[in-house]
């Protein structure tokens, strides 16, 4: 195996290791928030509880996003330095801004809700928790800036074989900016919802810290469902947006060979590479030129085979994730359902749905991005470098496959050592099993064990 499908995969390995932790991360700091905020309102002990459950939680999340995550960035430096050289100009700006602005900010506040309670003002200890949240957004907004900038560049001039900036927020703000980071935030928020959710059905079927689940559940369900109806709204919207500066990234996407309009939405099929063709397709007649208005979408019979993406794999990846997609709205709005006429805690085989279907959102934005960065290929930079063209000319294959090994082993050892503190806290709970203070504290809310029969009404 050559040196440069070795580093496509050593960086494949790390980035989609460390993104297991991104949209886990971003979608707990808005259950801690929420958790702070009511902490700060009530002063009571229980939802101290409940606050240091979700701060412990989110802590496990960022401090394994965080090794992984130095990692990555230090792989354009090894193994990619001729696309370092390359785009240097203009991918530091973005990384060299998410390390001061926001890791540090998200970092410093957390430091503070880890050691500052009791020891600082409520108010500022709440603002703190606010500070987390924004951090952890706005360092998604900078990565993904860098990464739209690959998709669709902007802002530049070549100089000397080299991308110069020209125009800052042409480059920061290019076509691909802001729907891939709507797109991605709001998947990280599904994400969220869908491991409270989990979490808050596990404690209704093991029969305790009820008043704590019955709470999470009734928000994870109305949050989850408005999330995940919105994430298609949105999906569409970032589609038009590849069809008109990505096309042949689309192509892949549809498996479509033929250039021109498209009438179908296709939901499953496989893709013949041989015989250039989609087989077994299984679709929606007239749902996709609905969709495009009647747009053409580009033939990849039209594109040499040297820049064509790997087609079953662009192809599958977008479908599956588009497929859990759908599967996660609909299992939202059968909860609420359930949870509104009072049948939720009785349903205990829906229960154990909510439960595995947890991590499903985690691995619906690896297959989106696992479709992103695929279906850009073979350009590392859409247009302007290829991926072969980019890795460092000095590190031989021996050096990198021995490199990849010895990631593969640690982040074994990480990730046995990630579950174990996240799952055994979960296990404890936010509150003594034997003391229940939660549910005691707790029963005179819309839900509680006080009121089993009566439902949480939306926004409680």
């Amino acid at each position: 195996m050559d040196a440069v499908i070795l580093a496509r995969i050593q960086f494949a390995f790390t980035i989609g290791f460390h993104f297991l932790f991104v949209p886990l991360s971003l979608g707990l700091s808005l259950f801690l928030v929420l958790a702070e905020r009511r902490y700060y309102k009530t002063r009571e002990k229980a939802d101290l509880e409940v606050a240091n459950f979700w701060l412990k939680l989110f802590t496990a999340t960022f401090a394994i996003g965080v090794a992984t995550g130095i990692t990555m960035e230090f792989a354009f430096g090894t193994n990619w330095a001729a696309y370092s050289r390359f785009v240097g100009d203009i991918f530091g700006a973005p990384l060299a801004a998410e390390a001061l602005f926001s890791f540090f900010l998200e970092s410093t506040f957390l430091g503070v809700l880890l050691f500052g309670r009791g020891k600082i003002s409520p108010r500022l200890y709440y603002v703190s928790a606010w500070l987390v949240v924004f951090g952890a957004h706005l360092s998604a907004l900078w990565i993904l800036i860098a990464n739209s900038w690959q998709q669709t560049p902007a802002g530049y001039e070549i100089q000397e074989g080299r991308a110069v900036m020209t125009d800052f927020f042409a480059a920061m703000f290019n076509d691909s900016t802001l729907p891939r980071f709507l797109h991605t935030v709001s998947a990280t928020w599904a994400a969220g919802a869908f491991m409270a959710a989990g979490i808050a059905a596990f404690y209704l079927l093991r029969g305790r810290n009820l008043a704590f689940a019955r709470r999470t559940m009734g928000f994870a369900l109305v949050f989850g469902l408005l999330v995940t109806s919105a994430i298609p709204v949105i999906g569409h919207f970032h589609a038009e947006q590849v069809i008109a500066t990505q096309p042949v990234k689309m192509a892949a996407y549809e498996g479509q060979f033929v250039a021109g309009e498209a009438d179908e939405l296709i939901l499953w099929g496989w893709v013949d590479e041989s015989a250039e063709e989609l087989r077994y397709a299984v679709a929606v007649p007239g749902l996709m030129g609905f969709l495009t208005r009647g747009a053409d979408l580009a033939g990849l019979n039209d594109v040499a085979p040297a820049n064509r993406p790997p087609l079953q794999l662009t192809f599958q990846s977008y479908h599956l994730m588009v497929l859990i997609g759908t599967y996660l709205a609909g299992a939202m709005a059968l909860g609420l359902l359930l949870h509104l006429t009072n049948r939720l805690e009785r349903s205990r085989w829906f229960l154990w749905v909510l439960v595995v279907s947890a991590p499903l959102p985690i691995l619906a934005s690896e297959l989106g991005w696992m479709a992103a960065e695929v279906g850009r290929q073979p350009w590392i930079v859409q247009g302007l470098m290829r991926t072969s063209d980019a890795i460092s000319p000095v590190v031989p294959a021996g050096e990198i496959a021995l490199t990849l090994a010895l990631f593969a082993a640690v982040y074994a050892l990480l990730f046995v050592v990630f579950l174990r503190v996240f799952l055994g806290t979960i296990a404890r709970g936010p509150a003594p099993d034997d003391g229940s203070a939660a549910d005691e504290a707790l029963t005179d809310v819309p839900g509680g064990p006080g009121d089993a029969e009566r439902p949480v009404p939306v926004g409680a």
